[in-house]
């Protein structure tokens, strides 16, 4: 029997700068953006996640998508 994979919902997460520790190195917190297109085209989230980075005020680092998603069993 083939399994199918359903994505369920997904959403985009940041790593932006929250701080820094004592030996002065970057502490990141991720900021998450629900309710994500399950369809969308990776370019068109990097765009966005881009666009995002590029007004927020402190520095950023890594972006993920975030998916979550029903196997069934058809």
């Amino acid at each position: 029997m083939a399994v199918t994979k359903s994505i369920e919902n997904a959403s985009l997460s940041i790593e932006v700068q929250s701080g820094t520790d004592k030996a002065g190195d970057a502490i990141y917190s991720k900021k998450t953006f629900s309710n994500l297109k399950t369809d969308a085209p990776a370019q068109n989230i990097y765009d966005v996640a881009d666009a995002i980075k590029n007004v927020m005020e402190a520095s950023t680092r890594d972006y993920f998508v975030n998916e979550s998603s029903t196997l069934v069993n058809a």
